[in-house]
């Protein structure tokens, strides 16, 4: 037992070094790529930068958080891996933001956890699966119901888990979430409500998830906010809550609609309407106001 904890401590210590590695190699790359930008208020696709960030998040968040009127410098993201590869990593680490990040995997909370508190004293990391029943115990948790940020990728039930959220009470002022570009810029669909979902396990291609683009449209903007863009390599969905904005600022965003997801795209040599006829027989949900 004595020797099996050795090893523990030791496996922890490299993996922590290869983190601390690559937090400062995000740092380097965001802050590099955030200086180059030439922002267009009126074009997200100028607002992108990836320090942590996949998929040009960590640009897009910035832009929308320097245009809040007020904040609380609070973030919620469900979904947060190890806590270094991330939508809300760069507001931990460089922004110095509280808040919490839930993960489902035992081991990748465990090393968020370590690698959060690395940076900050007002945020953690949560290992718990998420359903739309632990939504109520997640909000009961957090300082603000408000956060300026609220980051959702499950690769599986996020539409019933972003609406749980809402009921719960939350009401983020930005609201980041992941859309599957299977689906196409019109259907409005989602995956049937499933506790235990996994992707591995529903489809032997792992295209059968998620919400399409106008799903998401169509549940949030029932609920009063306002869609922004999507990024260009096709994975997320912003929106916002335009109490907290200036209207002409809003009013002149000309965002993208949609586009296919790029890793999708290369891995299966296909458009999106091609991808789909591989799942075409599978259940889905139409999304209407009320879903």
């Amino acid at each position: 037992m004595k020797k099996l904890n050795v090893l523990k401590k030791l496996f922890h210590y490299l993996e922590d070094s290869r983190d601390r590695q690559r937090i400062a190699i995000a740092l380097a790359r965001g802050g590099a790529m955030g200086q180059a930008r030439r922002v267009d208020l009126r074009h997200p696709a100028s607002w992108e930068f990836s320090g942590f960030s996949q998929n040009g998040e960590d640009g897009i968040l910035d832009v929308l958080r320097s245009q809040l009127r007020s904040g609380n410098r609070h973030f919620v993201e469900i979904g947060a891996s190890d806590g270094v590869e991330n939508n809300t990593a760069w507001l931990l680490v460089a922004e110095k933001y509280a808040g919490l990040m839930v993960e489902g995997d035992r081991w990748l909370s465990a090393r968020a956890q370590r690698n959060i508190m690395s940076h900050s004293i007002g945020a953690e990391c949560r290992q718990m699966f998420v359903t739309v029943e632990s939504l109520p115990v997640i909000r009961a948790t957090v300082a603000h119901a408000d956060p300026e940020v609220f980051s959702l990728d499950i690769d599986g039930n996020d539409l019933y888990i972003m609406r749980a959220a809402l009921e719960a009470g939350f009401r983020p002022r930005i609201i980041v979430v992941e859309y599957n570009s299977v689906y196409g810029p019109d259907r409005s669909v989602t995956i049937e409500y499933q506790p235990a979902f996994t992707l591995g396990e529903s489809h032997p291609s792992q295209l059968h998830y998620g919400v399409s683009v106008s799903g998401w449209r169509t549940m949030l903007e029932a609920r009063g906010y306002r869609f922004v863009t999507v990024d260009r390599n096709g994975v997320n969905a912003f929106f916002v809550d335009p109490v907290w904005f200036e209207q002409g600022f809003l009013n002149a965003i000309a965002g993208l609609r949609f586009a296919e997801n790029l890793y999708q795209l290369r891995k299966f040599g296909m458009h999106s309407e091609r991808q789909f006829e591989l799942i075409a027989d599978q259940p889905m949900v139409v999304v209407n106001d009320g879903l």
